[in-house]
């Protein structure tokens, strides 16, 4: 059993959720933030006295900072931040969705900044920290209708590399790169063809209990010991 204390952005369903129910079993305690309140409150409910939520959109910068806040006022600390809140909404660069666009890099872009400026100056004063974000394949590989959703999601492997390497083992980093999850991802994708082929690829989907189980396994190492990437497929994905 552990007390990790745990910001899980994204929180209130697919990925952060499962996340949030591994984490408390396994004895942490859980600072959940989402824009769907009444779920997070429903997912509270269900952890118990272990958890915690406020309503927040990451891509306001003061939303992450009053998630922080709670958190310490709480919990007294902050060990973990799991950057988890994305949104997928998937087109062709021709189709021009612009508005699409600065979604993605407002909340898979700048919701990790500001989640990581948020905890940061914490963890560095204590010398202690792990900061977890969910990228995906995505940021390896790009395909028609990707191009954007792949380029923030390099942008976030990347960022995370030149944080591990400004930290320098003070705290640590790592990025989990999962392949097509069965996640309610699909739901930000405003073209409905680009959705109905989204919610064909999920026939074959990782389950996000078995990605949770690997973010488990990155906070269960040695604290000495930095997993700084983790790919995850199902067997028989080719993105």
């Amino acid at each position: 059993m552990t007390d990790r204390v745990v910001i899980i952005t994204g929180a209130s369903g697919g990925l952060g959720a499962a996340t949030a129910r591994a984490l408390v079993a396994a004895g942490d305690m859980v600072v959940l933030g989402s824009r769907r309140p009444e779920r997070l409150a429903s997912l509270s409910d269900d952890l118990g006295d272990a958890a915690v939520w406020r309503e927040t959109d990451v891509s306001r910068r003061g939303d992450m900072d009053s998630l922080a806040a709670l958190a310490l006022d709480r919990f007294g600390r902050i060990d973990v931040l799991i950057n988890n809140a994305a949104i997928m909404p998937i087109s062709l660069i021709e189709q021009g969705m612009v508005d699409d666009w600065d979604k993605m890099i407002d909340i898979n872009i700048k919701g990790m900044l500001y989640g990581i400026n948020a905890v940061l100056p914490h963890m560095l004063s204590r010398n202690s920290g792990t900061i977890i974000t969910v990228a995906s394949t995505a940021s390896m590989k790009a395909a028609p209708t990707s191009a954007v959703y792949s380029g923030t999601k390099a942008a976030q492997r990347m960022i995370s590399e030149g944080l591990r390497q400004e930290t320098n083992g003070r705290i640590r980093i790592s990025t989990v790169h999962p392949g097509v999850m069965d996640s309610d991802l699909h739901a930000s994708i405003t073209v409905p063809e680009m959705r109905d082929h989204a919610l064909r690829t999920m026939t074959n989907a990782l389950d996000t209990k078995a990605v949770a189980r690997a973010i488990l396994y990155i906070l269960d190492q040695p604290p000495e010991v930095e997993l700084n990437e983790v790919v995850m497929r199902r067997g028989g994905d080719i993105f």
